[in-house]
């Protein structure tokens, strides 16, 4: 096949795995499966080359990856991934939440990555060929299945340029709670030392050196005694961004909302799940930059009034409490608010079907 032939779904060979984990078990593990601790039995497998495109497409036995020890991914992070999540609707049904979105985002990751672009299709078709295997280990309650693609360079070589071999991967696991804290407000350090992103950067892409960068900042956090972190931009220090994994929104008290604009960071779909909700409740949703020194004003006269943070993971995360090296912020009683916790219940009822989904939004699966 010609490398640039378009094809936009593909064929599997279906090869399940002879050793899956027995009921009782699972059951066990499914009573508190933390976040990303536990692992459904099967993955997905797709390989692409330069000269054959996408091809030898499995749905297989989830084990271990073997790399050549040249593999370009672990010399020049060539890599990107997505979280999307399968719920249990409760109507007994399957659905994914706007998994069109992942897809897409899929595809500018891999373009700003220089890697190849998986058609949506293809990738839907993934998605859905692994959940319809193992949606046996979708929790019940308030838990579901977190959904995991990635893409790696795979081509042996040594030598920066973009890799002529890659291998797509899918993989699952049961979720619960993403914060230990569970419900309650969490409270984020704010970083004064690194930043996540920059102009021109590969802050919008969901890529694996992004989160690398994080990590050191989000580890300062916990050392304060904080769930996450908050980052500022790199050219002045001053603008909110996002946090580690999350996007921010704040909450004013005529109920208008900000949120920072795209650009140097990730274009959530969980963000733009809110905005659309915020807005149709007839709120005001400004995409605009927001200073922490305005955050620490608005927050001391009272003005703000509430803050969360939301993504696929967390979903929406009310945020109480700044600390910070000079001095922390209190967003009202930092125990969250009405608006933060309307929103995440609207959201949450569309995934679980107990909200009328007026916008499309809800993917079902068999």
């Amino acid at each position: 096949m010609n490398a640039h032939t378009k094809i936009e779904t593909i064929a599997f060979s279906r090869n399940p795995t002879s050793k899956p984990v027995d009921a009782a078990a699972r059951a066990e593990l499914l009573k508190d499966p933390g976040f990303g601790r536990v692992f459904t039995d099967h993955m997905i497998t797709i390989r692409w080359t330069k000269d054959r495109g996408w091809h030898d497409a499995r749905a297989r036995a989830r084990e271990p990856i073997s790399l050549d020890p040249a593999a370009a991914v672990l010399h020049y992070g060539q890599e990107i991934f997505e979280g999307l999540k399968a719920y249990t609707r409760s109507d007994g049904s399957i659905a994914l939440f706007r998994p069109e979105q992942n897809a897409r985002r899929f595809r500018a990751s891999a373009a700003r990555m220089a890697m190849p672009e998986m058609p949506e299709a293809m990738f839907l078709q993934a998605v859905e060929e692994l959940v319809k295997i193992d949606r046996a280990w979708i929790p019940g309650g308030e838990g579901s299945l977190y959904l995991r693609p990635f893409m790696f360079a795979t081509e042996a070589f040594l030598g920066v340029r973009p890799s002529h071999e890659c291998l797509f991967v899918l993989i699952a696991s049961s979720v619960g709670s993403y914060f230990k804290s569970g419900a309650k407000a969490v409270t984020v350090w704010l970083s004064d030392r690194y930043t996540r992103a920059a102009e021109g950067g590969t802050g919008a892409a969901k890529c694996g050196g992004n989160y690398a960068a994080s990590l050191l900042a989000q580890a300062e956090a916990i050392d304060h005694g904080c769930d996450q972190v908050i980052f500022l931009d790199a050219a002045e220090h001053r603008w909110v961004e996002e946090l580690g994994g999350m996007n921010v929104f704040f909450v004013f008290d005529d109920g208008s909302m900000i949120t920072p604009p795209l650009g140097t960071i990730l274009p959530g779909i969980t963000r733009d799940s809110i905005i659309t909700l915020a807005r149709s409740e007839g709120r005001t949703v400004r995409e605009e930059r927001y200073s922490i020194e305005q955050w620490r004003a608005d927050a001391a006269t009272g003005k703000l009034r509430e803050v969360f943070a939301c993504g696929t993971a967390a979903v929406v995360s009310a945020i109480g409490t700044i600390k910070s090296a000079n001095g922390d912020i209190m967003i009202g009683d930092g125990t969250g608010g009405p608006i933060t916790a309307g929103l995440k219940a609207r959201l949450v009822g569309i995934q679980r079907g107990d909200v009328a989904d007026t916008e499309g939004w809800v993917r079902k699966i068999g």
